[in-house]
């Protein structure tokens, strides 16, 4: 199974150029979206961007989506807030928006309804889909605090998904293998970031596309960038660091 993630769009409607060239070139099944489509847009405008996605889209809104944005988009793509989907023989869980922050987005959730909304579609081994990260894991913001939602990680502690895919921290691109969960931010959409991921008999393999890697002469990345994972403890998420070839972080 394969797909095309993304995240954080915020309404750069000329990205979804790209994502279909994307979705061509790399032969991807589906897409995922992980929220933020608009700006504090409306639900109307979030249907208009996904329509132009040619694929089958599975999408949640992020906080800075409108709160009526799962049904507004429900007739052009799979709403998954709060929602499981059983995919290529994999069960999928999301809910969207975020936890409480300072700056009273419109799709915000408490913890206790972040936790709910996931466990009532949660399944052993699962494929977790969040705005949010999990509190700890590729949360950072560039104070180094991390941001992410406590209850996401409970989640993720109890049902031990395979994959938990999260977006909302612009800063924290990268992969990381922990617990036998691969996490996975593929950066903002609005900066020509998202990732490709194969799922094959439960392993998780992940390519990371970014503004400076051609997408068609792949050219070298202005800063390092893993373009494929599968071995536990590799991330990046600071433009200073580096992976070596055995998937260790360096500097």
């Amino acid at each position: 199974m394969r797909f095309l993630v993304f995240t954080d769009l915020h309404q750069k409607k000329s990205a979804i150029e790209w994502i279909n060239a994307e979705i061509a070139k790399s032969g991807a099944e589906f897409v995922v979206c992980l929220g933020d489509v608009t700006d504090m847009g409306t639900g109307e405008e979030a249907a208009e961007i996904i329509s132009g996605i040619k694929a089958k889209v599975y999408c949640l809104p992020g906080n800075c989506d409108a709160r009526d944005m799962p049904q507004k988009v429900s007739g052009v793509c799979v709403d998954m807030h709060g929602k499981g989907a059983d995919i290529g023989g994999y069960r999928f869980c999301g809910i969207g928006g975020s936890n409480i922050t300072i700056f009273n987005s419109p799709f915000e959730l408490t913890e206790d309804e972040l936790y709910d909304g996931l466990k009532a579609n949660a399944k052993e081994g699962m494929v977790l889909m969040t705005h949010v990260p999990s509190y700890g894991i590729l949360d950072q913001i560039p104070s180094g605090q991390s941001v992410g939602s406590p209850a996401v990680k409970r989640i993720v502690d109890e049902y031990h998904p395979i994959l938990a895919m999260s977006g909302h921290i612009h800063e924290a691109i990268g992969v990381k293998t922990y617990g036998g969960t691969t996490f996975v931010n593929p950066g903002p959409a609005m900066s020509g970031y998202a990732a490709v991921i194969d799922i094959v008999d439960g392993k998780v393999d992940v390519r990371l596309i970014g503004p400076g890697r051609s997408r068609i002469g792949r050219k070298p990345l202005h800063y390092p960038l893993i373009l494929r994972v599968d071995r536990a403890n590799a991330y990046i998420g600071n433009h200073n660091s580096r992976v070596d070839y055995n998937g260790t972080l360096a500097g």
